[in-house]
């Protein structure tokens, strides 16, 4: 039972909390005591609990049509390895946990960790099944992940950087629908209501409009942000946003990553190595400014 309990929280999927680093990442030229880095390492930690309560409530919710899924039929949940019972009860668990463990940080940390909670429960028990508002919440959690890595180390993140969030969290969302529609074909209806409202000619011209603006918003954060003002070389790493953008693009279009296209910074390996020199690169021009 435990491993279909660690499987159904979906740790390849906690990837997505590590938008909580971003605050402090483009803030290292501020010699943050040693105490900053655990408190964003414990809010790493507690969202990672929080977004395993979220996938387990989930997984029980839409059951029945996991089990008419090619690729999620074989979770947890829907293959009978997991009882809605027990994941309802480890749910609970971790969603508790975690909020219990966010009041060692803040009340501010603490306000977001539950509004993210509530936001993304209402997601998954109405708001996916509502055309257009089902990714603009999904950006939403990430822009709470942002704001909550830096509520937590008492800093104001750059209004540009909130803006490139919403807009890649957005990127991400219309191209999971996208793949989602895709592969399921005349079931994807069936699956989730709201792709009867997708259509791939819509989806591709909303995913080109987020993608170009995504990297216009991220070259204006490095040519006119406060963080862009201190390193002037911050502008630098633009092109492995650009590659980053146009390799994940490539991949959606030849049908990679069908299961969850989120997970394609994992398991591809340029996307993969192009995001850890982008790191390293903002990491080292901010540090040594």
């Amino acid at each position: 039972m435990i491993p279909a309990i660690i499987q159904s929280m979906r740790p390849r999927q906690w990837s997505k909390n590590f938008f909580v680093l971003a605050a402090i990442m483009f803030t290292l030229d501020a010699h943050h005591p040693v105490t900053d880095f655990a408190r964003v390492a414990l809010a790493f930690a507690i969202f990672c609990l929080l977004s395993s309560g979220i996938y387990l409530i989930n997984d029980i919710l839409d059951v029945e049509n996991d089990r008419k899924h090619p690729v999620k039929c074989k979770r947890p949940i829907p293959a009978g390895r997991l009882s809605t019972t027990t994941a309802g009860w480890t749910a609970a668990i971790l969603l508790s946990a975690a909020l219990l463990a966010s009041t060692a940080l803040n009340e501010q940390f603490t306000a977001v960790a539950a509004i993210y909670t509530v936001l993304m429960i209402a997601y998954s028990s109405v708001i996916k099944n509502l055309v257009i508002l089902d990714v603009l919440t999904i950006a939403g959690g990430f822009v709470l992940r942002a704001v909550a890595g830096a509520v937590v180390i008492h800093i104001m993140i750059s209004a540009w950087l909130l803006m490139c969030t919403v807009l890649i969290a957005l990127f991400l969302g219309l191209a999971k629908r996208r793949v989602e529609l895709v592969g399921l074909k005349d079931d994807a209806v069936s699956h989730r209501s709201s792709l009867a409202d997708y259509t791939v000619p819509f989806l591709d011209q909303l995913i080109n409009i987020t993608a170009a603006s995504t990297i216009m918003a991220y070259a204006m954060y490095s040519f006119f942000s406060q963080t862009g003002a201190r390193h002037h070389y911050i502008m630098a790493t633009l092109p492995f946003v650009i590659y980053g953008i146009f390799r994940y693009l490539l991949l959606i279009h030849k049908g990679t990553g069908a299961g969850s296209p989120e997970l394609l910074l994992l398991e591809d390996r340029p996307l993969l190595i192009n995001m850890i020199c982008w790191t390293l690169s903002c990491a080292v021009i901010i540090m040594l400014r």
